[in-house]
């Protein structure tokens, strides 16, 4: 059974399939100029003017709420749940609709939330009100497809159609091929440094509806509420509304259209961009360019997470590379170590929750960590990774026995011979090692996990 069978249940995308038959060495001309499906045919919408009248039109309204609704999320400044926005349209929905013809539209500010990043630190998250967010997801409807058009086939962060198993197969594609030397660039706080009259200026070349300029400034500017307090936004986009992933992807493609001139070999994910070369000193040099090119977008690479140096020893969306002729995708350590501190959560021996019940909530995690990394070809990481997690059960289980006289009786029921059961009843207070020992493993081997449900993320 391969990773992909184990991770995605389903086949890959195309594009996915085109670049995964290069790395297995077939034919592949033409796969790095990346065929775009009908959605980025440059035909499709050829207006940008009356794009409000669009905005604005029932079919699109209705898809817009019927998104907003099916992505939940917490209510803004106002309150307002998502829930109690179909009534709130429709109330107010015509005063809506002229308030956004004639231009006269001003959005609400955004609520801040912190969230702890994985890396250590806080990420800023910015909730609009749902109707904030009902607009900005009618616009990104009418916008998406336009500007989706003419993006980079490269570019695969917030885009229909690209996935970060895209931009990890097309990178290791390009280390397939002897450009085994990365710059990797990550910007400094992004999101937050965005500049207003940069990404306006940007919009402008192709917007022509000034009232969807003048409602986009809006959403800029519209401020961030803290401690009841409203902010004024100088720069940034905050993450959390629908908007923001294109207005990123706008800002950023001239750096896309950059590299895409020069021939470079580059894949990049919203604001992670690896480029790949063939030599340091090829690496240093790109490193120099994107520092004068960036900061003409008024935009600052973070020098502790950007580095020119080779593939397997960087991570890239939570994968990395192994090194060699045939290269690889394995997960990274960091997203191995990023899983075990969830599974240390779920399978807290003090939690007091039964096996069955403690598996079934890692079962629901198990399913969306496969899904993501279920395409490496490196089974070691994830094979030691099922063994932690069933010495973590097993712990879980001999700690709810609490007592050697207790757990003796279940573990000879439950298939350990009497020797080992003895052996792990004895030691039952030196948790991790009695999870280790000869009595837990044949007491609870890997089909008892597998009777349980507990997902396999290897095939052995």
């Amino acid at each position: 059974m391969t990773g992909d069978e184990l991770g995605h249940g389903k086949r890959l995308e195309s594009r996915q399939r085109g670049l995964a038959q290069k790395i297995e060495g077939e034919a592949h001309d033409d796969l790095r100029r990346g065929e775009s499906g009908p959605a980025n045919d440059a035909t499709a919408h050829p207006s940008w003017k009356d794009l409000m009248e669009e905005v604005v039109e029932p079919a699109n309204i209705a898809r817009a709420m019927k998104r907003v609704l099916a992505n939940k999320g917490s209510p803004g400044i106002d309150r307002m749940t998502v829930d109690e926005l179909p009534k709130h349209w429709r109330r107010s929905g015509g005063l809506l609709r002229e308030q956004l013809l004639s231009g006269t539209y001003k959005p609400t500010a955004v609520r801040r939330v912190t969230i702890p990043k994985s890396g250590g630190g806080e990420r800023s998250l910015g909730i609009p009100t749902v109707m904030d967010r009902l607009v900005q997801q009618s616009i990104l409807q009418v916008l998406g497809p336009r500007y989706d058009a003419g993006f980079s086939t490269h570019s695969h962060g917030f885009r229909p159609r690209h996935s970060a198993h895209d931009a990890v197969l097309e990178a290791q594609s390009y280390i397939q091929e002897g450009y085994d030397w990365v710059v990797d660039v990550d910007l400094e706080r992004f999101f937050d440094r965005v500049n207003h009259d940069v990404l306006m200026g940007r919009l402008a070349k192709k917007i022509e509806d000034k009232r969807m300029l003048k409602i986009l400034r809006g959403f800029l500017n519209a401020g961030v509420m803290l401690h009841g307090v409203v902010i004024d936004q100088d720069e940034g986009t905050p993450q959390g509304g629908p908007l923001s992933p294109l207005l990123a992807n706008v800002l950023l493609d001239e750096i896309d259209k950059l590299l895409e001139a020069r021939g470079h070999r580059f894949v990049r994910y919203a604001d992670d961009c690896n480029i790949y070369v063939r030599s340091q000193r090829a690496g240093e040099r790109v490193m120099d360019t994107m520092h004068k090119e960036l900061s003409k977008l008024r935009l600052r690479i973070n020098e502790a997470k950007s580095a020119v140096d080779r593939p397997w020893n960087r991570k890239f969306l939570g994968f990395t590379f192994t090194r060699g002729r045939n290269t690889r995708r394995r997960v990274s350590l960091r997203a191995v170590e990023k899983a075990k501190d969830r599974i240390r959560e779920l399978t807290n021996r003090n939690r007091g929750a039964s096996i069955a019940s403690v598996v079934k909530e890692l079962t629901s995690y198990l399913k969306g960590w496969l899904q993501y990394f279920g395409i490496c070809q490196v089974p070691r990481p994830r094979r030691d990774l099922a063994e932690w997690i069933r010495a973590r059960l097993r712990l879980l289980q001999l700690k709810q026995w609490k007592r050697g006289r207790t757990a003796y009786p279940w573990l000879v029921a439950m298939g350990a011979n009497e020797r080992a059961a003895v052996h792990t009843a004895q030691n039952l207070r030196r948790w991790w090692f009695a999870a280790h020992s000869p009595g837990s493993n044949q007491a609870m081997p890997v089909r008892y996990f597998d009777q349980l449900g507990l997902p396999r993320l290897t095939a052995s």
